[in-house]
């Protein structure tokens, strides 16, 4: 009986790259990522689940010919040994020969070994939670003396990313990412309530702060108001900006506003580049260093479209202005779509964004303080784009929209479907506050690398009453 032997990431590039020249491959990129990943998850008070996993995953990108003949073969798989490379790699070549030469298809990116590129996969365990599980403990049991229930997931996950390609590029990176999210019940269950935090390694996570802030949610909620729909003052907290705002970053497609399917097309063809969005100082940058915010510094790209593709593996990621001081700067782009819309430089996604307003300061509280008739909205779930040209969303609100009266909290209100264009309220909104580190309800748990601030819109548009709970 053979055994499989389980190559070291960088075993697994080098054995891939030498077996892809030997199927006759023009060019080849490997890309492996190591996942370690611990979590916990509770509910009705008590600690229900706590787990570790690993997992491993390998993609090929073979290429055959030569300049615009060049065609790619993509194939990935998980759990890959020594003896099943060769059949991936075989595969991707093979798919590569039958595939049409690529639109895109630009030189590999070259390069030399980083620094690091001999390290092993970075692991994370259980014991990320020393601080946290314990306060957490003491939260469950506050929770249960005070007739509420709680009920949460926390996440915490390394990936390790290793990318090799036959122009000489090796490189290495290793990124932490984790989440909380929870949700605080009523004794009678007939109220709920949500908060939720992304962090690196979960030191900067207080479970007390946390729970004080769902027991004040759920104090608001003690009593009922039914409001109708309709176009009310709303704060949204930088967790409901967020969930609204993503959707925006990933419309900065530069090949779709460019063929016109975009809020970011211009009525007589080409891209908004240069257009204002806001009369207001809004800013929205991505940057691979921003502190608490880290993440690759280099393109990985598995599939080729607009904003991307597989010929710029490994390509240097540096900070992008996709909106200052209300102007559209970038778009997302590939090196083939910068030429294709006239670009100077190409311009990949970047997997964080921070949006701020120059200026602004203050919280969440704070705006509440200054609106004398409105809506608190928390969080929103379901988002979907009903219209891609114009980004409008549709989305239902959930645990927790409030009513505010001469600066302060009142009660809770009934749910709503809403219809909102995220690029319109960046022109509407009438107040914001700063920016800080910020969760989606919606997107966080595979999208946390967020920080918005709360903000302040007019005429937030609840287009029916909804009885979801």
């Amino acid at each position: 009986m053979t055994t499989a032997i389980q190559l070291t990431p960088q075993d697994t590039i080098e054995r891939g790259l030498d077996l892809a020249a030997a199927e006759g491959a023009d060019g080849c990129v490997v890309i492996v990522a190591e996942t370690s990943s611990a979590n916990l998850r509770w509910a009705n008070n008590t600690l229900t689940t706590n787990g570790a996993m690993r997992g491993s995953s390998v993609t090929v990108i073979a290429t055959v010919g030569a300049g615009e003949g060049t065609a790619a073969g993509v194939v990935g798989r998980s759990s890959v040994t020594d003896a099943s490379l060769g059949d991936l790699v075989s595969a991707a070549v093979t798919t590569a020969r039958a595939s049409s030469p690529a639109e895109d298809a630009r030189p590999l990116v070259d390069g030399t070994a980083g620094a690091d590129w001999a390290a092993e996969p970075e692991e994370t365990s259980v014991s990320v939670y020393e601080k946290f599980a314990p306060a957490l403990g003491e939260t469950l049991k506050r929770a249960g003396k005070e007739s509420r229930w709680l009920y949460g997931f926390a996440d915490h996950e390394v990936t390790t990313l290793y990318l090799g390609s036959s122009a000489g590029l090796r490189l290495r990176q290793a990124l932490p990412r984790g989440f909380v999210s929870e949700t605080g019940k009523s004794g009678d269950l007939s109220q709920s309530a949500w908060v939720g935090a992304a962090t690196r390694d979960f030191a900067d996570i207080d479970p007390f702060a946390l729970d004080t802030e769902l027991n004040r949610r759920l104090g608001w909620a003690s009593r009922t108001v039914s409001v109708d729909a309709g176009r009310h003052p709303t704060i949204l907290p930088p967790a409901a900006v967020a969930d609204l705002m993503t959707y925006l970053f990933w419309q900065l497609d530069g090949r779709e506003a460019f063929e016109g399917r975009s809020v970011f097309s211009t009525p007589s063809g080409g891209t908004r580049i240069g257009d204002a969005l806001s009369t207001q100082p809004v800013n929205l940058l991505s940057d691979p260093q921003l502190p608490g915010l880290e993440t690759f510094p280099f393109a990985v790209a598995r599939s080729s479209g607009g904003a991307s593709s597989v010929f710029d593996n490994g390509l240097t990621l540096s900070a992008t202005d996709w909106i200052r001081g209300g102007k559209l700067e970038h778009l997302m782009t590939s090196r083939h779509t910068a030429d294709l819309i006239g670009t100077p430089a190409a311009s990949p996604g970047i997997d964080n964004y921070v949006l701020s307003v120059d200026g602004a300061s203050g919280s969440t509280d704070d705006l509440v303080a200054g609106v004398e008739h409105g809506l608190l909205l928390t969080c929103l779930w379901y988002i979907r784009m009903v219209d891609p040209q114009t980004s409008l969303l549709t989305g239902l609100t959930r645990d927790g929209v409030y009513l505010v009266e001469n600066g302060e909290v009142t009660g809770a209100v009934n749910n709503f479907r809403f219809n909102e264009s995220p690029v319109d309220l960046l022109a509407r909104f009438s107040a914001a506050g700063a920016t800080v580190p910020s969760f989606s309800r919606e997107w966080g748990d595979y999208f946390s690398r967020t920080a918005t601030p709360p903000l302040l819109v007019p005429d937030f548009n609840m287009s029916s009453v909804s009885q979801a709970s």
